[in-house]
């Protein structure tokens, strides 16, 4: 089976169609005040509505609180959650038994050990996403999407083995060699195919989904259903 592709930050109609004629997947709707992809819950709404059947909407939220997740889930109605700050693995759960949904626990990495110790997540979430830290220096770093890189290799650990995303500074140029290297079942862009903070190009777009679905196929496990 060719690789999984999630498009996040999505924003606006044009570029939500973009992404499912080009084949996406997966489409991420951000609900960050900070991110220049943040967008409105009647507006993600509309989008999720628009993209049902086609791709699986994923709801990105940053330590949400039980109202925020309820809100999201009772709005939006998102296939999955897709939480991207410090949730403790109690956090999880909590949320889990909220949403009603599979979810989705980003994981920044550096190295291999932050690969290892994320493992812990794997008992209550569907899938981890793998991302990069932001560099220390790297001012108003966001909590993903600042379009950084880490050692691919750092995934030795899961590959092959584990249900997961990968994500951190892919674009359309070098998505197959991460493919290559991780076995990632999954990947996820956002920044890598923008024009500028928070818009799509549309080119990109179709360039990157063309690029991970011809790569080398991905060693995969199943892929968690609704709940």
């Amino acid at each position: 089976m060719s690789v999984k592709v999630k498009i996040c930050g999505l924003k606006t109609r044009r570029a939500l169609d973009a992404a499912l004629e080009a084949g996406a997947d997966y489409f991420g709707l951000v609900f960050y005040a900070r991110s220049p992809r943040n967008v409105d819950h009647d507006t993600a709404a509309a989008l999720a509505e628009r993209g049902r059947g086609t791709a699986r909407s994923v709801a990105l939220l940053v330590n949400p609180d039980d109202d925020e997740v309820r809100q999201v889930c009772d709005i939006v109605s998102p296939d999955f959650l897709q939480l991207h700050g410090s949730e403790p693995l109690e956090r999880l759960e909590e949320i889990r038994a909220i949403a009603n949904r599979p979810l989705i626990k980003a994981v920044k990495v550096e190295s291999a050990p932050d690969v290892d110790a994320a493992l812990v997540y794997e008992s209550t979430a569907d899938m981890l996403l793998f991302d990069a830290k932001a560099p220390p220096d790297m001012a108003n770093a966001l909590p993903g999407g600042n379009g950084v890189a880490f050692d691919w290799r750092a995934l030795r650990r899961v590959k092959g083995q584990a249900n997961f995303m990968l994500s951190g500074g892919l674009t359309p140029d070098n998505v197959a060699t991460a493919v290559a290297i991780t076995h990632a079942p999954v990947v996820d862009v956002s920044s890598g195919v923008e024009r500028q903070p928070g818009e799509k190009d549309d080119d990109l777009v179709r360039k990157f989904i063309a690029a991970a679905k011809s790569a080398a196929p991905a060693k995969r496990t199943s892929e968690p259903e609704n709940v």
